[in-house]
């Protein structure tokens, strides 16, 4: 592997470079390595190999060039190739012929020199995914011959320069997803082969330039959507009839939607919502018959739903939600085949529903709730829906008889309406059934156990308010998904069934508070979620408070802090988050604090050293900072006190705090090189203790590089391991990398693999009952979603199976070898993806999902 050993090294290169090799590739190769010096972190870098083929040859044989057959450099490619540093020494003045630069998917910083300007015969030009900052410097506006310009997901400030316009061979112009200010240039108008515009998610403001309506012979795609962007909607933009996609949602537009977007005759996308558009939906949309999307929902829109809407027949997907819309949905609505989603919630509509809507049998999602509809739902309303939501209107009568076999079922909520009928006949079996809310109406009948239990799936029931009559089933206790259940304002019998006590996944109602009285509550090992209620706050008499071993997320409440006669606080093994709120340093009577096993970080309030504590644990979380001063905090032990890296004080146990980084972040790399330096005394620590670790060794071959997969898999692993901490993740305890052998040193887990223990016929396999698999695949889920959702950078495992499935004594789950993670980039859920350049794609190569 090949390492910047000086500058000195570096000079004596270029003295030879200039002596063997013809003065034009010289020089660029000089500049090349120049800039290369300038990084960080070089030895891991693509480039690393540089030097050893400078002293070969030209700079053709670099890594990422591409020369002319004239010996020219035409092409630097160096996407996703780990370059840490500025541009600020890159030898523009060396590279005259350089038509593509690919810096994409990098650790640039610092802002674009203004030499950009140099590079006259550019063509593309991709500094897209660093993280640059600055302004786009107006020189820009000198690449005559630039046809792709790519500056996305960076932190670009200012406004774009009105420089910009000179790009005249421009076809594909995007520097979404940074912080550019101010309006966006009206001569932009001037770049006449533009085919695709993206500038959303920035802070760009004033009116949209009606210029862009001149973009009529090339312009495709446009999106300037979630800016903040004011005023009307041009009317010259029914110029663009090669428009296919017109995203202009979430900015602060108003006015009336132009007559002239009925002009785009090519347009299949089309979202304007969440703006403050006002004025009725003109006619003239009807006549757009290739659009396939229609988004209008949250704006100020008033009047009919134009008659003509059927003629929209290649329309999948039309929402006109959150508006002020008034009339009856037209009869053409069932002309529309091809919808799959209809969206009309929220509006001011009336009469009845078409029935000619059941002739939409690919629609999947049907909303009509919050209007003002009366009479029946069309008989034979069902076909796929899954999601039907008609609450809060006036709908009367039975519910439609092919609900009773509408099997594709998964939401519907008819609450708060006038229907009427039998819930234990009108209703059927629904498999994938997840949620039911039929409170407020008119209906009677028994609640069926056999029939609510029968729908596997079933998550929330909710009767309320009905005429409903006979005794609470007691086998409803049984149902293994159930979690919200409603039955209250009816007209039940009977007692209450000890069964309900099963359902463990039902939230604890807020209704709670009203049990001033009540001296411990104890709701450990069950599998509440959803975040703690605040309401518990007016249990003013509680002394023990117990929700350990549950499954509850977001902010421990701060309103905890008025339970001043509270002895016993156990939160530990949720999924809780932030910081310890300073309010529960309010509890004087507290003797057991245990909150262990979270995600909580921030420092810890020193409040607590003024409580008499006797117990405390506050262990595996991503707490740091100072320790309390109390001797409760000072004479904890380590298991008290370990899994959170960032502790300092007194204890025995932690570093002392003028130990730690002075800044607010710690060098990652110097962390890491000390640890390699204290891994083997370390080692030898453990062993003379008789503690077990598991040792993971990759053996390499002799000529190996950072190029072998045995050795990117290692680094994988690291990477991933030493940023995460989590209770259902395999510890790391250390690493050490050598030419020929690397080693990862792992705490070590009694019981093996699941795939072990689960073809092991004998009592190991017989002791894993259902209650433990459960906890096993409760565990491994918990892993995933902080993997997926609570990591700066989200990981995928893309392995995991049973043999990466470790257990430890208790049975508790644990997930192992990341040989293949994969990071990805916070928006990487929404596009299409090429493997290794973490989420990003040009975005001419985009689809929508």
């Amino acid at each position: 592997m090949a390492e910047w050993q000086s500058s000195a090294a570096v000079s004596l290169l270029l003295l030879l470079l200039s002596a063997f090799i013809p003065p034009a590739a010289s020089e660029a190769a000089g500049g090349l390595l120049r800039w290369a010096s300038t990084l960080h972190n070089l030895p891991q870098s693509n480039i690393s190999t540089w030097p050893r083929a400078a002293a070969n040859g030209s700079p053709c044989n670099f890594v990422g060039v591409s020369c002319s057959a004239a010996g020219d450099v035409v092409r630097l490619n160096l996407t996703n190739s780990g370059l840490n540093g500025t541009l600020q020494a890159f030898p523009f003045s060396s590279l005259p012929n350089l038509t593509h630069l690919e810096l994409s998917v990098n650790l640039l910083t610092g802002s674009i020199p203004p030499e950009i300007g140099l590079l006259a015969n550019l063509v593309d030009l991709d500094f897209s995914l660093n993280q640059l900052s600055g302004r786009i410097p107006p020189e820009i506006g000198r690449l005559a011959n630039l046809q792709v310009l790519h500056i996305v997901e960076n932190r670009l400030t200012g406004a774009i320069p009105d420089e910009i316009g000179r790009l005249e061979s421009i076809t594909e112009l995007a520097l979404y997803e940074n912080r550019l200010t101010g309006p966006i240039p009206s001569s932009i108008g001037n770049l006449t082969k533009l085919a695709r515009l993206y500038l959303y998610s920035n802070e760009l403001s004033g009116p949209i330039p009606p210029e862009i309506g001149h973009l009529s012979t090339a312009l495709t795609e446009l999106f300037i959507d979630t800016n903040q962007l004011s005023g009307p909607i041009p009317a010259s933009f029914g110029n663009l009839t090669k428009l296919t996609t017109f995203f202009i949602f979430d900015n602060n537009l108003s006015g009336a939607i132009p007559d002239e977007i009925g002009n785009l005759e090519s347009l299949q996308y089309l979202s304007l919502h969440t703006n403050n558009l006002s004025g009725s939906i003109p006619p003239s949309l009807t006549r757009l018959n290739s659009l396939i999307l229609l988004h209008l929902y949250s704006n100020r829109l008033s009047g009919p739903i134009p008659p003509g809407i059927g003629n929209l027949d290649s329309l999948a997907d039309l929402e006109l939600s959150d508006n002020r819309l008034t009339g009856t949905v037209p009869a053409s609505i069932g002309n529309l085949q091809n919808l799959e989603i209809l969206f009309l919630r929220v509006n001011n509509l009336s009469g009845s529903i078409p029935d000619s809507i059941t002739n939409l049998t690919k629609l999947t999602v049907l909303q009509l709730d919050t209007n003002n509809f009366t009479g029946d739902l069309p008989d034979t309303l069902c076909g796929g829906i899954q999601n039907l939501t008609v609450h809060s209107n006036n709908f009367s009568g039975s519910v439609p008889t092919s609900f009773k076999n509408c099997t594709t079922f998964i939401r519907v909520r008819l609450e708060d309406n006038q229907f009427t009928g039998n819930i234990s006949e009108d209703f059927g079996i629904y498999p994938n059934l997840q949620y039911l809310d039929l409170s407020r109406n008119n209906f009677h009948g028994e609640v069926s156990p056999s029939k609510w239990v029968s729908c596997p799936n079933l998550a929330t029931l909710r009767i309320s308010g009905n005429r409903v009559t006979g005794e609470i089933p007691g086998p409803i206790g049984n149902h293994p998904k159930l979690q919200a259940l409603d039955l209250s304002s009816n007209q039940l019998v009977g007692q209450i069934p000890l069964e309900l006590a099963n359902l463990t996944s039902l939230p604890i109602p807020l209704e709670i508070r009203s049990l001033t009285k009540l001296d411990s509550l104890q709701l450990a090992s069950n599998r509440l979620n959803e975040s703690i209620p605040g309401s518990l706050g007016e249990l003013t008499q509680l002394n023990d408070l117990n929700l350990s071993n549950n499954q509850f997320g977001d902010r421990i409440p701060e309103q905890l802090g008025r339970l001043v006669h509270l002895s016993t606080l156990d939160l530990s093994r949720n999924s809780l988050t932030g910081a310890i709120p300073s309010q529960l340093t309010s509890l004087s009577s507290l003797e057991f604090l245990n909150l262990s096993r979270n995600s909580l970080s921030g420092s810890i309030p020193n409040g607590f050293a003024q409580i008499p504590l006797h117990t405390v644990d506050i262990s595996h979380n991503r707490l740091q900072g100072p320790l309390p001063t109390s001797p409760e905090f000072r004479n904890a032990s380590m298991e008290e006190l370990e899994g959170n890296d960032g502790l300092c004080g007194g204890s025995n146990v932690v570093q002392p705090c003028n130990a730690t980084d002075n800044g607010p972040t710690k060098n990652r790399n110097l962390r890491r090189f000390l640890f390699l330096v204290i891994f083997f005394p370390v080692l030898g620590v453990v062993l003379l203790l008789g503690i077990i670790v598991a040792v993971k060794k990759l053996n390499c071959s002799d000529d190996s590089s950072e190029d072998d997969e045995s050795h990117k898999e290692f680094l994988r692993e690291v990477e991933a391991l030493t940023e995460i901490r989590h209770r259902n993740i395999v510890k790391l305890y250390g690493f050490c990398s050598q030419s020929n052998h690397s080693f990862l040193v792992y705490e070590y887990l009694d019981r093996g693999s699941l795939a072990s223990v689960l073809s092991q016929d004998n009592s190991g396999a017989r002791e894993l009952d259902w209650g433990k698999r459960l906890n096993i695949v409760r565990g491994v889920a918990h892993a995933l979603s902080y993997l997926h959702h609570d990591c700066a950078i989200p990981i995928v495992h893309r392995d995991v199976t049973s043999n990466n499935v470790l257990l430890d004594r208790d049975y508790e789950a644990k997930v192992a070898d990341f040989g293949t993670a994969k990071l990805l980039s916070s928006d990487s859920s929404n596009w299409t993806t090429q493997a290794g350049t973490r989420g990003y794609i040009a975005p001419g190569k985009m689809s929508f999902v």
